[in-house]
């Protein structure tokens, strides 16, 4: 039979010292409490004799401290979101800290739920990817003080620190590609409307047809979430629409890709050859599909390490970094999704 854990109380009778100082040496606290070498040390070797361990939990109701990080995300399924709380997760780990993770299934009422079960358990800090409509809950951890940090869709108010992407510069440059290859009738394949993403790359689609003297054709903007099914839906509405001249699709994210291409195979055509198609987000999938998908790659273990190196550092310090939105560069990969149109 295993006997029972050793005590701090054995460790200090051991060592022939209070339980107050054992704890202190055993916390690397003898020098802030002018404990001597040779009680520290001995301190020391009792626990190591004892094999003792120190209660967590212990340890948490005296410094207030729990060693917790809350990670919480729209889709834990969705590569994007996953490799974002993989390099969290990473960072804490090696700072010392634990990680909870909740999934919001994209819906406001779960995130808000699950903040507030995070802050139950005594979380230290937070970082959190944004469903994107309501700040109300968050903002609200601001005002109380706590650590927090917005990654990827945040909110235009730059109150908050937040990592995200330059999505415009991305999107730009995407559809920038299309017009060079001769491309005027573009279908955009948007994600989750007034969100921070979604919205900037609007804007960085618009200012290059605008460049190129393009029509701007609301109609020809589809989509409500960044989930396949929604490209799905979205695409098969764009391609029964009885738009002959759309010759491309701008798909906003890697999900959304796959929605597309898997209406562009329904409707019996062919990427590039009947429709070029171009996404934001890189994914495994899309250097090897049958035709390599053109895309505007975010950096997520960038993202990810930023988000948590911001929040550890708000933790230590107790301050908040003077810059408050944090744009991670994207990288253009031209493989062999866009067909030149003849002019």
């Amino acid at each position: 039979m295993s006997s029972s854990p050793s005590t701090l109380q054995q460790v200090a009778d051991a060592a022939g010292v209070s339980v107050s100082t054992a704890s202190r040496a055993l916390a690397g606290k003898a020098r802030e409490y002018r404990i001597s070498s040779r009680t520290e040390a001995a301190v020391q070797q009792a626990a190591q004799k004892l094999k003792f361990r120190p209660s967590r939990t212990a340890q948490a109701l005296r410094s207030q401290k729990t060693g917790l990080l809350g990670v919480v995300v729209p889709d834990v399924a969705n590569p994007f979101f996953a490799a974002i709380a993989r390099e969290v997760t990473r960072a804490a780990e090696e700072n010392g800290y634990a990680v909870l993770l909740a999934d919001t299934g994209e819906q406001t009422a779960t995130e808000q739920r699950a903040v507030e079960q995070f802050l139950s358990r005594q979380v230290e800090g937070l970082v959190v990817c944004p469903v994107g409509h309501e700040s109300r809950h968050l903002q609200r951890l601001e005002a109380a003080g706590i650590p927090l940090v917005h990654v990827d869709r945040g909110f235009s108010d730059g109150s908050t620190v937040t990592v995200t992407s330059e999505h415009t510069l991305g999107a730009a440059q995407l559809t920038r590609l299309l017009i060079e290859a001769g491309h005027r009738h573009i279908g955009i394949v948007q994600g989750e409307p007034g969100t921070l993403p979604n919205e900037e790359r609007l804007e960085g689609v618009q200012s290059e047809f605008e460049r190129a003297g393009i029509e701007w054709d609301p109609e020809q903007i589809v989509g409500t979430h960044f989930s396949e099914e929604s490209g799905y839906r979205a695409a098969g509405m764009l391609l029964k629409s009885g738009k002959k001249s759309l010759t491309a699709l701008f798909a906003f994210s890697n999900q959304i890709a796959l929605g597309c291409m898997r209406a562009i195979r329904e409707a019996e055509l062919t990427v590039p050859g009947d429709l070029s198609l171009v996404t934001f987000d890189d994914h495994p999938f899309a250097e090897y599909v049958a035709t390599p998908l053109t895309v505007a790659s975010q950096n997520v273990s960038e993202i990810g390490r930023t988000a948590a190196r911001l929040l550890i550092d708000q933790m230590t310090s107790g301050k908040k970094p003077r810059k408050k939105v944090h744009r991670i560069p994207v990288q253009i990969h031209q493989r062999g999704s866009i067909a030149s149109i003849e002019s």
